[in-house]
């Protein structure tokens, strides 16, 4: 009897030493897991939320900044941007206070995201009614340590109409006198300069006599070569526009190629004064006597307008003036009749 309970009470010691040493390996191996999982906690703590960032991070900087543009409707532009920062950082575009929508969003945009962070367009798209690329851009970068904007850049749009608010007209002047041919070019921006060609060849700024201010041309006097057709050209970036022809018409004032000499002649003697006149439109030509009339029934006008008076009398005697007329001016030559008697000494 007493040798069964002293084995009975043996059996049981070794059950309580089992069963503390289990408790004791699950403690620790409980004590293990949980401590393990402290520490990922603590690092994806400091990894995420920022707050203990690591040395060989930084937030990012711009590097390049964009830049103004000034381009034509329908060509292609880059606004530039660079940003640096570990981790790397993202880019977006604004323009005007709101984000811009580019290929990364809308594979149709006409507006890409390089990989540089620079901004790329296509084509640029300007209307009358629409301006969607119009305005002032910004890139934004960003990271978990912060952000960076870059400076303001316009985009503005260079335009050139095609209406002219003037075109010259047709002027019409005398050699010799000043022409003015006035010209107002279309709406441009940037505001178009202009110049002018006459029959097809662009106008030398060589010559003195000429001088281009305000879209008019002004030449100080004319010359019979100045005629011709003029075309005002207006110029700027998008491209050349041209005006509606004019023609500037250079009249010359009529001049002698011959003209009436003095002469002294016999009675009943003929007497010829000749009157060669030139210009252009060719002139009119017209004979007068100073204080008095034409001999009735003794002068002529020969084919070359040369005035003939036959068979003179001392009552001929006086001053005999040719008149040349035309559209721009009027010249005039005279000459003097003297009649000797037939006993007068030669």
């Amino acid at each position: 009897m007493l040798r069964y309970l002293l084995k009975t009470l043996l059996q049981m010691n070794l059950f309580a030493d089992s069963l503390a040493a289990e408790m004791s390996n699950s403690s620790e191996l409980l004590l293990g897991i949980n401590g393990s999982e402290a520490a990922l906690d603590l690092r994806n703590l400091t990894a995420g939320n920022g707050s203990h960032p690591r040395l060989e991070d930084s937030a990012p900087r711009i590097v390049e900044h964009p830049s103004d543009l000034l381009v034509s409707r329908g060509e292609p532009a880059t606004l530039s941007c660079r940003a640096e920062g570990r981790p790397s950082p993202t880019v977006e575009w604004y323009k005007d206070g709101e984000r811009v929508e580019t290929d990364h969003e809308d594979p149709r945009s006409h507006r890409m995201l390089l990989p540089s962070g620079s901004l790329f367009f296509l084509r640029i798209v300007h209307g009358r009614r629409s301006k969607p690329d119009e305005g002032v851009y910004v890139c934004v970068a960003r990271n978990y340590l912060g952000e960076a904007t870059s400076r303001n850049a316009s985009l503005e749009v260079a335009v050139l109409r095609d209406d002219f608010r003037q075109s010259p007209g047709d002027v019409v002047v005398a050699a010799g006198e000043p022409a003015v041919l006035e010209c107002v070019p279309p709406r441009g921006h940037p505001e178009p300069t202009v110049t002018w060609k006459k029959d097809g060849t662009r106008l030398s700024d060589k010559d003195e006599r000429i001088t281009i201010r305000g879209g008019k041309l002004m030449m100080a006097t004319t010359r019979k070569s100045d005629a011709g057709i003029y075309v005002c050209v207006a110029t700027n970036m998008v491209g050349e526009r041209d005006s509606e022809p004019a023609e500037l018409v250079v009249f010359e004032r009529p001049a002698f190629g011959r003209r009436p000499q003095n002469q002294a002649v016999l009675e009943d003697q003929a007497a010829e004064f000749p009157c060669e006149a030139l210009g252009d439109p060719p002139p009119t030509t017209r004979w007068r006597r100073e204080d008095g009339e034409l001999p009735a029934g003794r002068w002529e006008l020969l084919a070359d307008n040369t005035l003939r008076i036959s068979r003179v009398r001392a009552e001929d005697e006086g001053t005999y003036t040719c008149m040349a007329e035309n559209s721009v001016g009027r010249s005039e030559a005279s000459g003097t009749l003297t009649v000797r008697d037939c006993d007068f000494p030669v």
